[in-house]
């Protein structure tokens, strides 16, 4: 076989994971390894150190806003191309900055408009557009970047920050995603037709077989599904998948943040924290099969629910840990906790196609996120605020995995709009 007679979509899919490693790294997967040494240097307060990552994360969110429709228009690449350039730039920034004020206006800078722009909400859209009938196992795939960022960053990012300091870490960071992201931006296409091409690299819309056949109908049927932003805004199943994955977000984003430092106020050292962090990259990995064979096979409302139930059971183990100082209590609730952190990407992704169809869904998803915006921006202002106040993260943490449940719960009664046409 040639490499010329393999369906492109597959290339979008190794460029998928490699970005999305990169961009979960540079945010989220690397966050926690950097508040305490910065809380230290700068002497801030957790909660300035929360609201500067979490408001440069909710900026990066309005701004995908407005560049959902060029996504759907044009494709992905200028937009990659420019946020590698002023994620370098900013991390550069960060590395180099004695005030806090500087520390939050170049945050903004490197994550609002630089990691946002090569990250899950650019790079699953596109996933979505070259994937129908094995969409659920693309984006599971896809996905599979996050869950190594989740096993290797931590666990590198903490050594070098520890061996060197948390300067060099970021200058570390800036570097890789400079040479990293723009090949890798140069290769993306918008979608299989641009190249005269069909989904799933089907080779005609004549059916042959019986399985080509079926490939047909569900293309046809997701073709059908097309919803624009106005139609879909209008939707009961728009507001209950903003809400579910707001709160998802807010859980996630928080926990993401705050765990080393959880870990190291239960009684834990900070090293076993990152290895926490890395055993949740591996739960998030192992659970990729699952989630993908699960989307092909049933409702993807049930696997949502299915997949924040697990994390929040994980975190009541965390929890657990703490009182009973049981390090394997922790890495157990670490690995549940990752295991249905692996669903949110591509469940996530299939409901929303599901829903409202391919043909505009980077606008969709993207006039969806000022709800997720708000909870994941308030989730670790409010976490931080708990603990600088109460000294502890355990009733912070109880209220996380409550959140997780109450978003299970809104997305399983949510339902598919009617077919428009």
């Amino acid at each position: 076989m040639s490499l010329k007679s393999i369906y492109y979509g597959w290339w979008i899919l190794i460029g998928a994971i490699i970005v999305q490693f990169l961009a979960i790294s540079v945010g989220q997967m690397v966050s926690g390894v950097f508040l305490d040494p910065i809380v230290a240097d700068l002497g801030i307060k957790v909660w300035k150190f929360s609201a500067a990552i979490s408001v440069s994360t909710a900026m990066g969110g309005i701004t995908l806003i407005f560049l959902g429709p060029m996504i759907d228009r044009v494709g992905p690449r200028r937009i990659m191309l420019t946020g590698a350039l002023i994620c370098s730039i900013g991390l550069i920034g960060i590395s180099f900055q004695s005030k806090f004020w500087q520390f939050f206006l170049l945050q903004i800078l490197s994550s609002a408009f630089g990691w946002t722009l090569f990250g899950p909400l650019i790079i699953s859209p596109i996933i979505t557009k070259w994937f129908v009938v094995k969409r659920g196992w693309a984006l599971a795939i896809g996905s599979i970047g996050v869950s190594l960022g989740g096993i290797i960053t931590p666990i590198t990012m903490t050594t070098i920050v520890d061996m060197f300091n948390w300067r060099i870490g970021y200058l570390v960071l800036s570097v890789v995603v400079f040479v990293v992201i723009p090949p890798i931006a140069l290769m993306m296409r918008r979608q299989p037709e641009d190249l005269g091409l069909l989904p799933d690299g089907i080779k005609t819309n004549k059916a042959t077989s019986q399985k080509e056949n079926k490939a047909n109908e569900a293309i046809l049927k997701d073709t059908i599904q097309t919803y624009t932003r106005s139609e879909a805004i209008k939707t009961s199943g728009f507001w209950l998948l903003s809400i579910g994955y707001g709160l998802n977000a807010a859980a996630l984003s928080s926990i993401a943040l705050h765990a080393i430092p959880f870990s190291t106020t239960i009684g834990f050292t900070r090293s076993l924290g990152a290895s926490g962090l890395g055993i949740n990259g591996l739960g998030n990995l192992i659970s990729k099969i699952f989630w993908g064979w699960g989307l092909q096979n049933f409702d993807s409302r049930r696997l949502a629910g299915t997949a924040f139930s697990i994390s929040s059971l994980g975190v009541l183990i965390m929890i657990a840990a703490g009182v009973t100082q049981n390090s394997a209590f922790l890495l157990c609730g670490f690995f549940l906790y990752g295991f249905g952190f692996g669903g949110t990407i591509p469940i996530s992704e299939f409901l929303w196609a599901r829903y409202f169809g391919r043909q505009n869904i980077a606008s969709i998803r993207s006039l969806g996120r000022p709800v997720t915006i708000i909870f994941g921006t308030c989730g670790p202002i409010a976490t931080g605020l708990w603990f600088d106040m109460a000294g502890s993260y355990t009733i912070a943490f109880i209220a996380l995995a409550t959140a997780y449940i109450l978003g299970a719960i809104t997305i399983n009664i949510s339902k598919p709009p009617i077919v428009l046409k």
